[in-house]
């Protein structure tokens, strides 16, 4: 009897779950981003403001989203590529036209930005989110002595306690400019050294390749030298006691760069809506809060620059100067997918 009676409980919460979410006629804008990107803060302000209800996804790489999308799923209204797939996406007719009519923040973005964003300088088809790169974290109570260099992840003394990305272009591109060529070679020989360095240096050293994660994984002190990007970290730690003993850097021979921005999937059901979300990114108060949260610096969004924020940003704008942004390498991205999938992670 008392199994039934909790049978019936669980059967009409279920009904009630259903009603009333059949009830909520809101409109629904479906949105595919990257982990750590977009605080749940900012979500609930746009759906209050506008009354309508958000559904978000995320994704921990350009190959996954990619993937996904070529494959038909998600349905999504708005997805944050970075700078060389949102070109891929652009010349495979994917997006739907920015209608700048329906944008007042527009004049917000940095315009040195916009000339770096030489695929879509004038925001035909994407409006620009961020731009930065990801680096190296380090535990310095674990490992107070390093080199802000690439090369750390030779060290065999640290073994089994780093990770790199699980993401073939910042992986490949931080192994080809630590060799001293571009992040964007299509030179076979390039790549193959670069492949070879990562496969016979650094993977050894590696607990893992990882893009999801990492930052839950160095909070907890499993992880002491990481490459990701700061977001995914200062998330994690701002609030305990290793983000004092925790250093991020871009190594000093640089390393690969991006320009993430906001695309609207061609075909989307909510295109004014869509255009309402981006705009609202791009309100200065709005943007200095996304920042703000992540620690990252405000480098799209000039006016965002000037308003008082609660945490110091994990590196500066101009640190990016020594960085080369990932670029579409065109059909020589076989060579890179062969370099990655079939020998650097063949098998994992």
């Amino acid at each position: 009897m008392k199994k039934k009676n909790i049978f019936i409980h669980l059967v009409l919460t279920a009904l009630i779950l259903i009603v009333f979410g059949s009830c909520d006629k809101r409109e629904r804008l479906y949105i595919y981003n990257w982990t750590y990107y977009t605080p749940d803060s900012v979500i609930e302000k746009f759906e209050k403001e506008y009354n309508v209800r958000v559904v978000y996804d995320e994704f921990t790489s350009n190959e996954e989203m990619y993937a996904k999308l070529k494959a038909g799923g998600g349905g999504y209204d708005i997805v944050f590529p970075s700078k060389d797939y949102a070109l891929i996406m652009i010349n495979q007719e994917m997006l739907e036209k920015i209608d700048h009519s329906l944008l007042n923040n527009l004049g917000n973005i940095d315009q040195e930005v916009l000339q770096i964003a030489n695929y879509d300088p004038n925001m035909e088809y994407s409006v620009p989110y961020f731009y930065g790169a990801a680096g190296i974290i380090v535990n310095t109570l674990r490992e107070p002595n390093f080199d802000r260099s690439w090369s750390i992840f030779e060290r065999e003394d640290l073994r089994g306690r780093m990770t790199m990305l699980d993401d073939m272009r910042e992986v490949m591109g931080a192994a080809l400019i630590y060799l001293g060529h571009s992040a964007n070679t299509i030179n076979p020989a390039e790549i193959i050294e670069a492949r070879d360095l990562i496969n016979q240096s650094w993977k050894p050293n590696l607990i893992k390749f990882e893009a999801d994660t990492f930052g839950k994984g160095y909070a907890d002190g499993e992880f002491w030298v990481v490459h990701g990007y700061p977001d995914g970290i200062f998330d994690e730690i701002k609030e305990l006691p290793i983000y004092e003993n925790t250093v991020f850097f871009i190594p000093n021979e640089g390393g690969p760069s991006y320009i993430d921005s906001m695309v609207i999937l061609k075909g989307s059901k909510n295109y004014e809506l869509a255009h309402k979300f981006i705009d609202f990114i791009h309100r200065p108060v709005i943007y200095a809060e996304i920042v703000d949260e992540f620690g990252l610096p405000a480098t799209v969004n000039v006016p965002a620059r000037g308003i008082t924020r609660n945490s110091i940003p994990m590196y500066h704008e101009s640190e990016l100067e020594n960085t080369e942004l990932v670029e579409d390498v065109g059909s020589a991205y076989e060579l890179y997918t062969n370099a990655w999938f079939n020998s650097i992670r063949a098998g994992d």
